[in-house]
């Protein structure tokens, strides 16, 4: 039976030892007579099998040579470790075992003869993918990685499921295109990326029987049923509410049963109601509760006993039964928790309370109808899983207070508290319909007639300096690697040393006289696809392992590559970010409490806000223009404190970077609406469309008739359109500089014209700044910067 003809793959298979022969005829030069002779055995074996090196598709080989097969792969699988590991050698994209350790097959056999071994998380389609994305990495260079936890679902002699993870060692295979392979280009690889359920797709660029696969594949595999089952019960506690689901009790019952090893137990809940004093039932398909025996709802002390009430309630630990009728007899019945047992047939028990830090929610009850299985050894399990179904409970017991919100965070994101009232009020409206059994609709969301408000605090020279951290810590990794190289170059006289040299000197040249959008990607993969392992070679050499080891210890782990001055940049950036947002979100409380308007702000490089004031948002009829103006004047004042802010803090940041302030001014009132696909507000209507652009645009404005951009260091820009605008902000300028915020170099401006924009002018004044906030004096930024570095 040939194996090509029962799968469909990219590949032609043939089974071939050859890849482990090739390591057997390194070992003939072995000084270890007994090594020697064992290879020339395995080998001798080959010569006169040549099949065995050429490869074969016919399974009935496996039968013919399966003594010969066991001396190759006898190394491999070591018969005094084969009860204990568990270890298959198998057929790729087939699973045909044809060698296995004993382990294996004590597992298999009590599984039951009609036990059919499958991957529980591959589907079939999917099989065909990965041989692709094999051929992606070994024949055309692309390094796709898809690996996944692969499982195996076995029964065992209980018939409790146990999960077993499945490594692969693949340095046994070899892959080599056919004549008929097609091409993979970079636009076919760009396109497979965003296709991957697309098998159709994918069989196009790889037909089937198109690559020749030669070799086969070891299975090294663990037992890791009680991290699986931890995982599991994670799993089906996450997400929406699963009590009206039938079969999600049935599940969680065998979970729990992989995880304590045991057949024959249940499981169920009971709520603590505080105030009550009470346990009551939990309302969903298939739910019980033991304690309660049927009973809707218990008081405490009926239920329990003083000891287990102290045990559970008070101090929040769970305790075990192991023998319900020794105990039935001992508490001559009066125990409740044990009569209750008692009655319904139960003979071993675990009770656990479901409790945070601040409050019993309730009881997980294990329960099983043979005596000793569950016990005080065994609950210990419990302290793995506890915290998930505490968290669990957590959301359960605040279901019905948060479902309002519930349904607003899933149409729509967080909700600022100025206009929650709005889309409580639409939620309100879906609960109803969906309560009458029509179709729930969440309506739109608008906001007519409001004042918008825009401000930036934008990092300058952000992608200069990005570069440049980047050129640093590429230039240090160059120069690393060519030392090592170079070095390399005197212990062993071969040119591909001199080659790497001469690419590396190349790289450097580029990053000194013309670094490119794509410099740091080439440069990265030099270091993966070439210099890695090369290094790996160097490493065995003495008298230059150590400079290896060294470099190694400069490169980061995670991102593989030197991220020295990158990090310090990225960290510079987070830090800016975080520490504006958190000044700004502290000043909009005092600003919400003058009068409440909607606020939401970005971190980009440097940290975006948006305001909206307005009767519509407020829901009362209170509104009126001096609450505008007053916000107005708070923007511009809070833009200059975190101009300050920003400035007495620089010295802690790893890189030195400037900052420059903007306010975007927009005079006439318009309509803002929620966009249920992007999830946030955006401006309704073509002549409002005219702001939105503008905030996109401004701060990479040009004065007219200059090259000098409208934000400067050290200055604030308040861009506007309206005469009446630049009247109203000179005033708070004045009163500014008045308060020592604003020096006295006001200039107003015009602006190059934007795309579809045109008449913008822009007021700009130089901030005062403190050198910290005990400072009194005041400086402008060139005096501050010259005090900073006195």
């Amino acid at each position: 039976m040939d194996i090509n003809n029962q799968i469909e793959s990219p590949f032609v298979i043939k089974v071939s030892f050859n890849k482990l022969l090739e390591q057997y005829e390194e070992l003939l030069d072995s000084d270890n007579s007994a090594v020697k002779a064992n290879a020339e055995q395995v080998l001798k074996i080959a010569r006169e099998n040549p099949m065995l090196r050429d490869g074969f598709s016919d399974l009935t080989v496996f039968q013919e040579q399966q003594e010969n097969i066991s001396v190759i792969l006898r190394d491999t699988f070591n018969p005094l470790l084969t009860h204990n590991e568990i270890k298959v050698a198998v057929v790729p994209f087939y699973d045909y075992v044809f060698n296995s350790s004993e382990r294996f097959k004590s597992i298999l056999k009590t599984a039951g003869e009609d036990f059919k071994l499958e991957v529980m998380n591959m589907p079939e389609e999917q099989i065909y993918i990965m041989a692709c994305t094999i051929i992606l990495k070994a024949c055309c260079g692309y390094n796709i990685n898809f690996k996944r936890p692969f499982l195996y679902e076995i029964p065992d002699t209980e018939g409790i499921i146990r999960y077993y993870k499945i490594l692969y060692n693949v340095d046994f295979m070899e892959i080599i295109p056919r004549e008929n392979a097609p091409k993979i280009t970079k636009e076919d690889y760009d396109e497979l990326l965003d296709n991957f359920d697309n098998i159709d797709l994918w069989r196009e660029k790889f037909p089937p029987n198109t690559y020749d696969f030669k070799g086969f594949v070891i299975s090294n595999i663990f037992d890791v049923t009680d991290d699986q089952s931890i995982s599991n019960i994670k799993s089906s506690l996450i997400g929406e509410d699963k009590r009206n689901d039938e079969n999600f009790i049935h599940g969680f019952y065998e979970v729990f049963r992989s995880l304590f090893g045991l057949k024959n137990i249940e499981v169920g809940f009971s709520i603590y109601n505080e105030e009550e004093k009470s346990f009551e039932k939990v309302y969903g398909v298939g739910i019980n509760s033991f304690l309660l025996n049927n009973n809707e709802k218990v008081a405490c002390k009926d239920a329990l006993c003083r000891w287990s009430h102290g045990k559970l309630l008070n101090d929040k630990n769970f305790f075990s039964i192991s023998n319900v009728d020794s105990m039935y007899e001992k508490s001559n019945g009066k125990a409740p928790h044990i009569k209750s047992l008692y009655d319904q047939g139960f003979k071993s028990a675990i009770f656990a309370p479901i409790a945070n830090e601040n409050q019993i929610m309730g009881i997980l009850e294990i329960v099983s109808r043979e005596p000793e299985v569950l016990n005080s050894i065994n609950a210990n399990k419990l302290i793995d899983v506890m915290p998930f179904i505490v968290s669990a409970v957590e959301r359960s017991k605040n279901e019905e207070e948060t479902l309002i919100e519930a349904i607003i965070q899933k149409e729509c994101t967080s909700i600022h508290p100025s206009v929650h009232w709005r889309f409580e009020k639409e939620a309100r409206e879906y609960i109803k319909d969906e309560w009458n059994g029509n179709e729930p609709q969440f309506k739109k969301i608008a906001f007519d007639n409001v004042y918008p408000l825009y401000g930036q605090i934008d990092i300058k020279g952000s992608s200069e300096a990005r570069n440049s951290a980047t050129r640093q810590d590429l230039t240090l990794q160059l120069n690393a690697v060519k030392s090592i190289l170079e070095e390399a170059s005197n212990l062993e006289r071969l040119p591909i040393y001199n080659q790497y040299i001469y690419q590396v000197n190349n790289y450097l040249n580029g990053l000194e006289n013309a670094f490119q959008v794509d410099s740091e990607h080439q440069i990265s993969a030099f270091f993966k696809e070439d210099i890695d392992s090369v290094l790996s070679h160097l490493k065995t050499l003495r008298p230059i392992a150590s400079k290896v080891e060294e470099y190694y210890n400069t490169i980061n782990d995670d991102l593989n590559v030197l991220y020295h001055h990158r990090k310090d940049y990225d960290e510079t950036i987070a830090n800016i970010n975080r520490e504006m947002a958190s000044l700004l979100d502290q000043k909009q409380v005092e600003a919400q409490a003058m009068y409440p308007h909607y606020f939401e702000r970005f971190k980009t490089d440097g940290v975006e806000h948006n305001m909206y004031i307005g009767e519509s948002i407020t829901k009362e009829e209170s509104f009126n223009p001096i609450y505008l103006y007053n916000l107005r004047l708070w923007q511009l004042q809070v833009m200059v404190e975190m101009e300050n802010a920003y400035y007495q803090m620089q010295s802690q940041f790893p890189v030195h970077l400037d900052v420059a302030s903007m306010i975007l001014v927009f005079n006439q009132p318009l309509s803002i609406s929620f966009r249920m696909d992007e999830k946030q507000f955006d401006v309704d209507g073509t002549y409002n469309a005219r702001y939105e652009i503008v905030k996109k645009r401004v701060d990479k404005a040009f004065i007219k008739g200059t090259n000098e951009r409208v934000t400067q260091k050290g200055k604030i820009s308040i861009v506007y359109s309206q005469k009446e605008d630049e009247r109203e902000y000179l005033r708070y300028v004045r009163f500014l500089q008045d308060k020592k915020y604003l020096d006295n170099d006001v200039e107003i401006v015009e602006l190059q014209d934007l795309q579809a924009v045109t008449g913008l002018k822009a007021i700009r004044v130089s901030v005062l700044y403190h050198k910290d906030k005990d400072d009194k004096a005041f400086y402008t930024y060139d005096d501050l910067m010259k005090e900073i570095k006195s």
